[in-house]
Order: structure tokens, then C-alpha cells, then sequence
């Protein structure tokens, strides 16, 4: 058994790799998207708003995979390429920022109105009222959950493996396929996930019980 783990770690350790590359890549993506949808729906454009509450609500109600499958194959029925591991970011960055959005919006609505009105006493413009007042507060409030919705974000990208991109999850199935013992394996790429996601999960609860009002 330890020949067997000895043997199949380098190979985990390559998918290890794409995995934390297309999840940092995933992480950016998903925050801009999730910070533009946020703005957009505490705006005061009728049409950004709705358009904002549909991006939310379709992309939480439906399976990661739907989104993969839909992007990896949908484009190529369009006539167009796209390589996995394109595809597994814009899957992957679509529907995580809906989520985080939400973490968003709810650090925007916590910073007080107050704010908003004495910056435009001030002279301060919508905008800079938002880029120098609003969003300096608001990271210190969603940066506990946001770090939360990112430990998810890395556990999803097992998925993206269903659409063949040679992550750690798939390189995993790829070894018990060809040599069998399962319960080896898995457990070998479990504990990379977990080497990976402890150290941010014991972040996030440090933090939290630290600030127990976020």
C-alpha cells in the first residue's frame, strides 16, 4: 500500500496543481463578477438590478455541472472551441459569483446610509463614494465568508474532472481505473483537498469568532 501511494503522488501532485491554478483563476474571476452583480443590484438602474437578481437566482438555483456541461459543450455547438481549462473558469468563475454577490451585497447594505450622505455633503461623487467610503468598509466585513465561498470554490473544481480536465480529482479516477484499490487513492486525494482547504477553514473560524457580528 505505501508503494502504491509512494507511486501515485507525483502523478496527484501534477493535478494537485491545475487545481489550485484553476481555482485561483476561478477566485478572481468569480469576485469581479460577484462585485459587479453586487453594485448592479444595490444600484438604482431598474434594468441592472433585475438583470443582477436573474444572474443570482438562476446560477444558485441550478448544479455547478449544469453550468460546466453547458459552457464546455454549448460553445462548441455554436461552432466555437474552448479548451477545458477555459471553460472550467468561466464555469466555475459564473457560478461562484453569484454566490459571492450575495456576500457582497450584504457588506454593502451593512456600511450605514449615513455614510453615503455625509460623502455627498462632501462634494464626493456616487462613485467616489463607493470606491474611497463604501468598499473600504465593506472588505473587512465580507472577507470572513468570502474566504468561505472560496474553500467551496476549490472544492468544486472536482467537478470540472467530468468534463475531462486532468485535475487532481480526475487524475485520481484515472489511477483506479488502471490499477484498482479506490479506498487508496480517494484517500490520498482527500487529504491533498484537505491539506489545501484546513489552513483557509481555520482562518475563516478564527476570524468569525473574532468578529462574531459578521
Amino acid at each position: 500500500m505505501s508503494e502504491l501511494m509512494f507511486d501515485s503522488l507525483p502523478i496527484l501532485l501534477r493535478g494537485l496543481g491545475i487545481t489550485l491554478l484553476l481555482s485561483v483563476a476561478a477566485m478572481v474571476g468569480s469576485t469581479l463578477l460577484g462585485l459587479l452583480a453586487a453594485v448592479l443590484r444595490t444600484s438604482r438602474l431598474p434594468f441592472g438590478r433585475q438583470l443582477a437578481l436573474l444572474y443570482t437566482e438562476l446560477f444558485r438555483g441550478t448544479p455547478v455541472l449544469i453550468t460546466l456541461m453547458f459552457i464546455y459543450f454549448g460553445v462548441a455547438y455554436f461552432g466555437y472551441e474552448i479548451n477545458l481549462f477555459a471553460a472550467g473558469i468561466l464555469g466555475l468563475s459564473i457560478y461562484q459569483g453569484a454566490y459571492i454577490s450575495e456576500v457582497f451585497r450584504a457588506g454593502i447594505d451593512a456600511v450605514p446610509k449615513g455614510q453615503w450622505e455625509v460623502s455627498w455633503i462632501l462634494g464626493l461623487s456616487k462613485w467616489q463614494t463607493f470606491m474611497h467610503v463604501v468598499l473600504p468598509q465593506t472588505r473587512g466585513i465580507v472577507l470572513p465568508p468570502l474566504v468561505g465561498q472560496y474553500l467551496s470554490l476549490i472544492k468544486d473544481t472536482s467537478i470540472v474532472s467530468m468534463i475531462g480536465m486532468s485535475e487532481l480529482m480526475h487524475q485520481g479516477q484515472a489511477i483506479v481505473d488502471r490499477i484498482g484499490q479506490p479506498a487508496v487513492i480517494y484517500s490520498l486525494v482527500s487529504l491533498l483537498y484537505f491539506v489545501v482547504c484546513f489552513p483557509l477553514s481555520r482562518w475563516v473560524q478564527h476570524h468569525q469568532a473574532r468578529s462574531p457580528l459578521l
